[in-house]
């Protein structure tokens, strides 16, 4: 309680110094708003839970059992003793709600009656056994144990495996006995079967007689340091082959699947190829304009200005990066020096370009030929200021791009963080 009251105090000095100072101006009025209600609504509800703590469950005596098969639970109390003890912690554990002897006695009639059937496992009856039973230790839904005894063990096990090489074929008749047990209340049920050898079918005669053989030839020279596998069973020539993992096949998938890595990898690449190229021509783009414009203010026709940027470019240090749109301009030169048309030459470079902008400016560049240079200085010039608009618009979207993917690993951290906090408490407490 005491902490909701600090709780409120802090909430209030908050609030004066909200009125008084500067502290919270970075803060909207919706953000400020917003912190207030959580911090109110936390404190609400800590004094809710602090009151029902102290008044709420006072003097309860009265402590529910879990139900049948919910086991037992441990709850934490305070005691008081009248001039000896004062809220004094103590532990209390509850153990399941028992059923009483007339209900177990229902449960065990009804498990006798469903044990007749599980039994048998894969058998038709318990005149003809000849498969493993099925002498389960427990059923489904009921709290109560079994333990079984036989009166020949030497046929078949407690969990109903059948020895075949013990069985007769007239027959072995075993007597089960099943202890069923809840607590300290038991109850029998008995019954019998009657064991007899497997029946097999061709196949199974054969590979029954085949590792016999193998059997005995292993046992005839377990001296030696090797053996021979038989030649012939029941008359009958054998022929070995041994067996090896289906190693080609694994190859064969990984190849399939590494191809198709390859295949992936490699349309991966070159879409992202693709779009860096397609980033570069748009950060180019300014550039370029902005020279264009600037050499025909100085007199420079269309033509030499082209060649002039070529020739520079080439002229780099041959480390650096290619530049794709001044790779296209030197293609468009080429073109124009084997007798291509300069106009159909200037739109041929803004379709190999792939970029809307780049097309509308080899669209400019030819229209200008036509008209003869009017008013194309200005043009380029309205058209650089653009470019320069959109390439700060693309800046911007690169770095909100870059902000998002940083989110992940945010909140993987707070995800770490949560469970670091979350799990420690959550194992501390007892239910």
């Amino acid at each position: 309680m005491i902490v909701c009251i600090v709780g409120y105090l802090l909430l209030l000095i908050a609030f004066w110094v909200n009125r008084r100072s500067s502290l919270f101006e970075k803060f909207s009025k919706k953000e400020k708003r917003l912190l207030f209600l959580v911090f109110l609504i936390s404190n609400l509800a800590a004094t809710g839970l602090f009151l029902a703590e102290m008044f709420g469950e006072r003097g309860g005596k009265e402590i529910a059992r879990n139900s049948y098969g919910g086991g037992s639970r441990t709850e934490s109390y305070e005691v008081t003793v009248e001039g000896e003890l004062e809220k004094e912690p103590i532990e209390i554990e509850i153990p399941e709600r028992r059923y009483t002897n007339a209900e177990i006695q229902e449960i065990f009639r009804k498990i006798q009656k469903e044990l007749e059937d599980i039994i048998l496992g894969e058998n038709e009856n318990r005149d003809r056994v000849e498969k493993d039973l099925h002498l389960v230790k427990k059923i489904e839904g009921y709290p109560v144990t079994i333990r079984w005894e036989l009166d020949n063990y030497e046929v078949m096990d407690t969990d109903g495996t059948i020895h075949q090489d013990k069985t007769k074929e007239e027959g072995t008749l075993v007597g089960l006995r099943a202890i069923l047990s809840y607590g300290e209340e038991e109850f029998i049920y008995s019954t019998h079967v009657m064991i007899y050898p497997r029946t097999l079918t061709g196949k199974e005669k054969w590979i029954e007689a085949i590792q016999k053989s193998v059997a005995d030839r292993e046992n005839s020279t377990r001296g030696e340091e090797q053996f021979l596998l038989p030649d012939q069973v029941l008359g009958k020539k054998l022929q070995w082959k041994k067996r090896s993992a289906p190693r080609g096949y694994v190859i064969l998938v990984l190849g399939a699947a590494f191809c198709g890595l390859l295949l992936w990898k490699s349309r991966q690449d070159k879409k992202e190829e693709k779009q860096a190229r397609k980033e570069q021509l748009i950060k180019d783009y300014p550039d370029i304009v902005s020279k264009f414009t600037l050499l025909l203010g100085a007199g420079m026709t269309v033509k030499n200005i082209w060649i002039k940027l070529v020739q520079e470019y080439e002229q780099r240090d041959p480390l650096e990066e290619k530049r794709a749109v001044y790779e296209e301009m030197r293609i468009t030169c080429h073109e124009m020096q084997s007798s291509i048309p300069e106009g159909e030459a200037y739109e041929r470079f803004g379709k190999r370009c792939e970029a809307a902008i780049y097309i509308k400016f080899g669209a400019l560049l030819s229209q200008n030929l036509k008209r003869g240079g009017r008013g194309l200085s200005e043009l380029l010039r309205l058209e650089a200021v653009q470019a320069f608009e959109n390439r700060k618009s693309m800046a911007r979207r690169t770095g909100e791009e870059a902000s998002t993917r940083l989110l992940m690993p945010m909140f993987g951290m707070l995800a770490v963080v949560m469970i670091m906090v979350i799990v420690p408490a959550f194992l501390s407490m007892k239910f």
